[in-house]
This record gives structure tokens, sequence and C-alpha cells, in this order.
């Protein structure tokens, strides 16, 4: 059986609960209403016995019972009215997500190329307001800004394209086969085997 219990005074929260209404009969499941953000108390909770006759007696023990200075609402919640999400998060501990952690969180998520393209256009539009207002007030004043960044790195891809090393050049080989290197100590093409010395 599961009672509605309102009305509940600040200070009364799980462990209290369950405390209390164990004396009634075996509690299973409790869950106290609250708030997303500050994870403070709704001030209405549903308890949940093992047996529907102790939910009764129940009801009848503290409807309008007063509680720390708290007139109490109890109602028993026929079955056929529980909701199906109504226990999500029953029995455990409510802890606060820091709302910095959540939106580090969201910040960090990888995003989609639409996103990606509407962050960008975004970016791009704001800075071309920035720099109509500065020629509105007569200040020049020339930035890089995001379409700048944008030119330097096509800037950069070319640099690193060309600085890529180029593949080693093989030699030309002699009417016999042999391998003919040549030297340029002063910009002129010596072959070697120009410089061999015939012998007799």
């Amino acid at each position: 059986g599961t009672i509605y219990l309102g009305r509940i005074p600040k200070g009364f929260y799980e462990d209290e609960m369950r405390s209390y209404f164990s004396q009634f009969g075996e509690v299973t499941r409790l869950r106290l209403s609250r708030n997303k953000k500050t994870g403070a108390s709704k001030h209405y909770a549903f308890i949940e016995f093992k047996y529907a006759s102790v939910a009764q007696i129940v009801q009848e023990t503290m409807d309008n019972y007063l509680l720390l200075g708290h007139i109490l609402v109890c109602k028993v919640v026929p079955d056929d009215q529980i909701h199906p999400k109504l226990w999500v998060g029953a029995n455990r501990k409510f802890r606060v997500v820091p709302k910095s952690r959540k939106d580090a969180a969201r910040r960090n998520k990888p995003k989609t190329d639409e996103q990606k393209e509407k962050i960008k256009k975004r970016l791009l539009s704001r800075e071309d307001k920035k720099r109509k207002q500065l020629a509105e007030l007569g200040i020049e004043y020339d930035f890089a800004g995001y379409r700048g960044a944008g030119k330097e790195e096509q800037v950069e891809a070319k640099v690193e394209e060309a600085a890529k090393p180029t593949p080693k050049k093989k030699g030309r080989k002699s009417a016999g086969g042999e391998e003919v290197r040549s030297f340029s100590p002063f910009g002129l093409s010596i072959s070697l085997a120009d410089c061999r010395l015939s012998t007799t």
C-alpha cells in the first residue's frame, strides 16, 4: 500500500521518515520530492508499505496529525493512480549536481557539423557587427579576427605542404651499369665519371 504525505515540516527528511513510519510496519519504498536545482524539500512524499492494511492504518493515524508545527496530510493512493515513474530515485540519497559540472559536460559534448557551422556563422556575424560599429565611430582599427584566423590556417597548411621532404632522386647510371654521381661545389655540375684517372 502507498500513502501520500503532504505538508511535511523542514527537517523531516528521508531518514527521519523511514525511522518514524517503520513503527507501523515495513517500509519498502520511500521518495521525498526535492528541487532538482537546490535539493530542497518540496514538503511532500510517497511511502510504500509492504501491506495495504498498514497503509490504511497510517492514514487513519497520521492524517491531520500535528508534527513540528505542521498539520500533516496523509492519504492512501490507489494502485491504479500510481504513476509508472513515481518510484524513480526512491530509497536513494538525493545529490545535487553542481551547475558548473552540468555546464562543463554540455560544453565538452562533441558537436555535430551543423552545430559547428552555426557557431561559426554566429562568431563571424558578431565580428562583422563590431567592425561596423568601429567604422561608424570613425575608428580606424584593423584586426585579424576570426576571418583572419581562417586565412592564417590556410597559409599554414600551404607552408606545411611546401615543407614536406621531396623524394630523393636516384643517380643516373653509366653505360657500364655503374651509378654516376655528380656534385656541384660552385654551381657547376661535375660528374664523378669525368674525374676518374685512367691508369695504364
